[in-house]
C-alpha cells in the first residue's frame, strides 16, 4: 500500500480516512509575533496549544480522521508546536513545504538564483526538495505537499518563481501541490498553465479556494484539465454566502464532478491577521466543525448521496496522496 508523510510518521494512505484537505493550526506573523506579542492580538503559547488540542479533539470526535495544513514560509510555519498538539490528538497532521506570497519574494531570495547577483541553481526548490526527503528543520517531519499562491495581483515575478520552483519539487519527488487562487481572476487557469510547462500531474493539483466562485463554466474547465477542485473555504461566509457555496458544489456533484472535489475551510485554531474577537463575530461558522454539523447536511438535502460525500472526504485526498 501507499504511504504518506505526517506529522507523527508515514502513515497507510488507506488510513487516512475522511480527510478535510485544507486547514490550518495556526496562522502567525511570527517575527511580528515576537517583536510586538500583543499585536493584533495577544499570544498565550500554552494557552493556544491546549486550545488547538481541544478543536482537534472536537473535530474527530464528529468523525474526521486528518487534515491537511499547508501552512509554509509566509504563514508561520512552526512544526515543533505542531508536533506537541499531534501528539495529544487522534488526528492525523500532514503538512507543506512551499512560499506564500501574491507578489515579492523575501529579500533573502532576491539576490540568489538563476542569472542573479550570486547565480546558483534555484534555492527554492533545493529547500522544497530537502522539506520532502529529509525534513523540516531537524524536526525529523517531512512535507507532504507543496504549496504556492496567485491571487489578483497575478502572475508576478515573484509568484512565478515560487510556482515554477514548486513545479520543479513536484516533478523531482512526486509530492502533490496545493495552490491559492483567487477564482475570480481565474488565477487557477494561469497556474495549470505555468505547471504545466514545468512538467507537473495536473492530477495531483488542488486548485485552492475554487470554492469561491459559483462560476460553473470556470470550474469545469480546471476539472477537466485533471486538477482537484478545492471547495475549502465553508464558514467564509463574507466572501461567498453559505447557500451559494453549498449550491454549487451539489450542481457540480449533478454534472458528475464528486471526483473532482474535495472539502474543507480554511480555518484555523489562530490566526493573527485581525483581532480574534472580530473574526469571531464576523465570520462565527468559519471553524473546523461547520462542514460535519452544518454542510454535509444540507449537502446530503440538496442531493447529493452519501457515495458521493465519501468520494469527496476520502477517496479524492487518498488518491492524491498515491503516486
Amino acid at each position: 500500500m501507499a504511504s504518506v508523510d505526517t506529522v507523527r510518521g508515514p502513515a497507510d494512505t488507506a488510513d487516512l480516512g475522511r480527510v478535510l484537505m485544507h486547514e490550518h493550526v495556526f496562522v502567525l506573523g511570527e517575527e511580528l509575533r515576537e517583536n510586538y506579542p500583543g499585536f493584533p492580538t495577544g499570544w498565550d503559547e500554552e494557552l493556544r496549544v491546549d486550545d488547538a488540542i481541544s478543536k482537534l479533539r472536537a473535530l474527530s470526535d464528529r468523525g474526521i480522521d486528518t487534515i491537511v495544513d499547508p501552512t509554509v514560509i509566509g504563514l508561520g510555519r512552526y512544526i515543533p508546536r505542531i508536533q506537541r498538539i499531534a501528539e495529544h490528538t487522534d488526528i492525523n497532521i500532514l503538512v507543506a513545504t512551499g512560499l506564500y506570497t501574491y507578489n515579492e519574494l523575501p529579500f533573502q531570495f532576491h539576490y540568489v538564483g538563476p542569472g542573479l547577483l550570486f547565480d546558483t541553481p534555484e534555492p527554492l526548490t533545493e529547500l522544497f526538495v530537502h522539506d520532502i526527503r529529509e525534513g523540516i528543520a531537524d524536526t525529523g517531519v517531512k512535507a507532504a505537499m507543496l504549496k504556492c499562491a496567485i491571487e489578483a495581483q497575478g502572475l508576478t515575478p515573484g509568484v512565478e518563481r515560487v510556482m515554477r520552483a514548486v513545479g520543479r519539487a513536484h516533478v523531482e519527488t512526486g509530492v502533490p501541490i496545493t495552490v491559492h487562487t483567487n477564482p475570480h481572476t481565474e488565477s487557477g487557469l494561469v497556474a495549470q498553465k505555468v505547471l504545466a510547462e514545468e512538467g507537473v500531474d495536473l492530477t495531483k493539483v488542488v486548485i485552492g479556494h475554487s470554492g469561491d466562485s459559483t462560476d460553473l463554466d470556470y470550474l469545469r474547465k480546471l476539472a477537466d484539465a485533471g486538477s482537484i477542485l478545492g471547495m475549502d473555504r465553508f464558514g467564509l461566509d463574507l466572501l461567498l454566502p453559505f447557500e451559494e457555496r453549498v449550491a454549487t458544489v451539489a450542481a457540480l456533484a449533478e454534472l458528475g464532478y464528486a471526483d473532482r472535489m474535495v472539502l474543507a475551510h480554511d480555518a484555523s485554531c489562530f490566526i493573527d491577521w485581525f483581532p480574534h474577537e472580530v473574526k469571531e463575530l464576523a465570520v462565527p461558522n468559519w471553524n473546523y466543525n461547520h462542514i460535519s454539523d452544518d454542510v454535509l447536511p444540507v449537502l446530503r438535502e440538496r442531493g447529493v448521496s452519501d457515495e458521493q460525500i465519501t468520494t469527496m472526504l476520502v477517496d479524492n485526498p487518498r488518491r492524491f496522496f498515491e503516486s
